[in-house]
């Protein structure tokens, strides 16, 4: 973000495309634009699209008119995702001539817009010494300390999503303790259910029983549950049995290129043997579920055990 506000500072583009997995960092870096443009008349010159009011031929024709009352007038594109080609070609030919005074934003969750050549604005999750810094200079702003080991923890229990770490600075600058320690974190942070997924597949790689069923105590009984366990360790088979980049594995499993990261340090734990059986484990509970033979709750326990002596 501090790179997007030099970049602002010198020269407001004609489009600028955010693209990554950090939703908090989408709403700052058009925060940075709206204020770059100075904007002003909102509710005539701030126009947004999403994929149930999107309508291409509208936001050509409203990036071609003129603002009113302001210098600018910025359109956002809000995780649109069903784009015609049509729309395509009509968006390629606006910005090779586009309207001066009109800033298209598009937030793209979902990598849609790569067809464009624009300005590129990064939304993926902060590296953990930048995480780290702004942890600190938020707590100490606050009059409060925290420990490092509490920092590292605090960003491992939010998995590095900008977005949750910030939510959860606000109850721990609220809270009564002079100096931040990881029981604190342990206390007061809501822990991502990915990082609890995280977990669990690190106690089963250890043959850890008890920890392993503590940690399932903890997640919802449900098949969101189990499609968050399966998709996890269907990863860890596959990319412990590819050779392509992370790059191209995280495109080809449609995940962010942090889960295939994330998925290569766990997938050391086990061989390749004991991946390829728990995949064929996973599919026989997933058929048990859906033919009614196990109940969501005894299929995740059954799971769980079944992974543990694979």
């Amino acid at each position: 973000m501090k790179t997007l506000k030099q970049r602002l500072q010198k020269k407001i583009e004609p489009c600028y495309l955010v693209q990554g997995e950090d939703i908090l960092l989408y709403d700052k870096a058009l925060e940075l634009i709206k204020d770059a443009c100075n904007l002003q008349l909102e509710e005539f010159n701030f126009i947004k699209f999403d994929e149930d009011s999107f309508n291409g031929d509208a936001v050509i024709d409203t990036l071609q008119t003129l603002p009113m009352g302001s210098e600018k007038k910025i359109v956002l594109l809000k995780n649109v995702t069903k784009l015609s080609e049509d729309f395509k070609k009509k968006l390629i030919a606006y910005l090779k001539n586009p309207v001066l005074s009109s800033c298209l934003v598009i937030f793209d969750f979902f990598n849609k817009f790569d067809f464009i050549i624009s300005e590129k604005v990064s939304a993926k999750r902060l590296d953990e010494k930048s995480l780290a810094e702004i942890i600190e200079k938020e707590i100490t702003d606050s009059g409060k300390l925290i420990k490092k080991d509490a920092v590292e923890l605090l960003i491992s229990y939010c998995c590095d999503y900008y977005s949750l770490i910030h939510n959860e600075l606000q109850k721990l600058k609220s809270c009564n303790r002079d100096v931040i320690e990881t029981r604190d974190i342990e206390n007061m942070v809501t822990r991502e259910v990915e990082y609890t997924v995280f977990e669990l597949t690190e106690a089963l790689s250890k043959k850890d029983a008890d920890k392993a069923v503590s940690l399932l105590n903890l997640m919802d009984k449900d098949t969101k549950t189990f499609s968050l366990i399966a998709n996890h360790f269907r990863r860890l088979f596959f990319v412990s049995i590819s050779k392509e980049s992370d790059a191209d594995l995280s495109k080809l499993l449609g995940v962010k290129e942090f889960a295939v990261v994330k998925a290569r340090q766990l997938a050391k734990n086990f061989s390749k043997i004991q991946l390829k059986n728990i995949y064929e484990l996973l599919d026989d509970v997933d058929l048990y579920i859906k033919n009614g033979q196990m109940q969501i709750e005894n299929a995740l326990y059954y799971l769980i055990f079944g992974i543990l002596y694979c």
